[in-house]
């Protein structure tokens, strides 16, 4: 069986957005950077449980709402001087159709082709 699911499109997402789709119970956020590079990750910041999808996307990063922690989206880790992380899942595109591994820690990044 097979942990791959597809969840749209590459223009569902807009560029330095994120949308949030819901598989198993959790909440994912997919965003997609600058350099239509696609992300996966949980869809809740470590600090204090905030959405990470309403945070703003710079670079290959994303600033939570709530208090401004930052999260690299390729690993999942908060950025210095923050402690902690979050569940990433890798993404694959084909034919402009993006895929998730529900598998948790995946290597998530693909650019979009």
């Amino acid at each position: 069986m097979s942990n791959w699911v597809a969840i749209g499109h590459v223009k569902d997402i807009p560029r330095l957005g994120a949308r949030v789709v819901r598989r198993n119970g959790i909440d994912i956020a997919v965003f997609r950077v600058a350099g239509d590079q696609i992300y996966a990750i949980e869809d809740r910041c470590p600090h204090k449980s905030g959405p990470l999808s309403q945070g703003i996307v710079h670079g290959g990063r994303v600033t939570c709402p709530l208090h401004d922690w930052t999260i690299d989206l390729a690993a999942g880790k908060a950025v210095a001087p923050d402690q902690g992380c979050v569940t990433t899942y890798a993404v694959r595109i084909a034919n402009d159709k993006i895929e998730i591994n529900l598998a948790k820690n995946g290597q998530a990044v693909t650019s979009v082709q």
